[in-house]
């Protein structure tokens, strides 16, 4: 069985040239912060509750750093609130869509939070079932794997929703936690489309609730479904707009549908607002959405802007820092892709050759590099370029066809064939983990 498999014509092509309670909480002198409507009742005090529903607006719009410090300032106006303990777990595990497995240290922190919540004690059934569920994104960890504890997690959100039916914010934290958990392999769409049924029903009583408007947006993020989520698309800026991955998200629908114009215009709130809140993974996925709509509607000017703006944005990114909806990954991942989209899409095969992949604790970033390499020095007829970038993810030789296919002048080329067997990915993997690892420990990631 072939895993991978890759055709490297002699002169000219190996692949077509593809691409990659109220919360209008006071913000300094005179201004309004603006994050949605949220009202999750607790039986924090009357001191403490307010502090609490702002950081679960927060939460909702994945601003995971200001919301675990709303959840700090929650316990230190009641000390016996011990749901923002709860709250303080959900945001160490960060965004649900997000890749890669947990940090230890992550893992270490949310587990912390979770002893917390039960040591300060949990005053309701309801809210001891909160806890309980969170906390088994944290249980038995040096046993069970992520995916396990994540659908656990999903299942005790099910049972709490199911046990108080009038909570909107369990319904909604559910149908978040089954939209996250949904198979990529099941085209038929049905945990994506539960969950989107449950949203958008709350979404028409709770118009201004940014978990809903958000969550219908992740719900629908696939081609097929996401005409569904285009009015809350639509409505999550203007719910939301001090939270830039809230003016960010609704690029992820208008990217689907083709809508560049909305696409660019959302990203460009959204870069100035992480920027200013300094938030740079976020401002390097949404720079990313950015060139990529440029350069579908030929504005190649205002991509190489972006382009030539990167070194400066990497020297301020730090991709271990807790922050908003777009991980450290997502930075990583721009930062790799916006030369490779820049040279493939305008055919600057050349400058494609020229790119040079940089390690990082994630495999695909480096991967693609290698991939857009090995488009663009094959371009231009540099075999032994493409070789090493083929080469470089461990991919081995085959052999040569000769006179394999026909050119568009009528000549007739070969075709170096490589590939990586079912057998042979365990190795290829190790390697390619070992070179993450050595890395992390340079960058001194744990």
């Amino acid at each position: 069985m072939t895993l991978a498999h890759w055709c490297l014509p002699v002169a000219l092509t190996i692949l077509p040239a593809v691409t990659l309670g109220a919360q209008e909480h006071e913000h300094g002198a005179g201004g309004t912060e603006k994050l949605g409507t949220v009202s999750f009742q607790t039986s924090c005090t009357v001191q403490g509750q307010p502090l609490f529903n702002r950081a679960v607006s927060l939460l909702h719009s994945f601003e995971f750093s200001r919301a675990i410090t709303g959840f700090n300032a929650a316990l230190a106006a009641d000390p016996s609130c011990a749901m923002a303990e709860w709250g303080i777990a959900l945001s160490r595990w960060s965004n649900f869509f997000a890749p890669g497995v947990r940090p230890a240290g992550v893992l270490r922190q949310g587990l912390d939070a979770v002893t917390q919540a039960k040591a300060i004690g949990l005053k309701t059934p309801r809210e001891n079932a909160y806890v309980e569920a969170v906390s088994q994104l944290y249980a038995n960890i040096e046993t069970s794997d992520q995916s396990t504890r994540v659908l656990a997690y999903r299942d005790r959100m099910a049972a709490l929703a199911a046990e108080y039916p009038d909570d909107t914010e369990a319904s909604i934290f559910y149908a978040l936690a089954l939209a996250a958990s949904a198979s990529p392999s099941d085209k038929t769409y049905a945990d994506l489309l539960k969950a989107g049924g449950i949203l958008e029903g709350l979404f028409a009583t709770q118009p201004d609730h940014p978990g809903l408007a958000h969550y219908i947006i992740h719900s629908y993020d696939v081609p097929p479904l996401a005409g569904h989520a285009l009015a809350a698309a639509r409505r999550y800026a203007i719910i939301a707009p001090a939270s830039p991955h809230a003016l960010h998200m609704p690029a992820h629908t208008f990217t689907r549908l083709g809508l560049w114009q909305e696409s660019i215009d959302s990203n460009i709130a959204a870069a100035d607002v992480a920027k200013r809140t300094g938030v740079t993974a976020e401002e390097l996925h949404s720079m990313d959405y950015r060139v990529y709509a440029y350069l579908q509607t030929g504005q190649d000017a205002a991509a190489r802007k972006l382009l030539d703006a990167l070194p400066e944005v990497k020297a301020r990114f730090d991709p271990n820092a807790i922050g908003s909806g777009a991980p450290g990954s997502a930075g990583v991942f721009a930062l790799a892709a916006i030369p490779a989209r820049y040279a493939l899409e305008r055919g600057a095969w050349s400058d494609a050759a020229k790119l040079l992949a940089q390690a990082s604790r994630y495999l695909y970033p480096e991967a693609m590099t290698y991939y857009a390499k090995a488009i663009g020095a094959t371009r231009i007829g540099d075999r032994a370029t493409a070789r090493g970038a083929i080469e470089g993810l461990r991919a081995k030789k085959d052999g040569v066809i000769r006179h394999h296919a026909m050119r568009r002048d009528g000549s007739v080329r070969d075709s170096v064939l490589y590939s990586i067997l079912a057998g042979e990915w365990p190795d290829v993997r190790k390697h390619l983990e070992l070179r993450v690892a050595r890395h992390s420990e340079i960058e001194g990631i744990r």
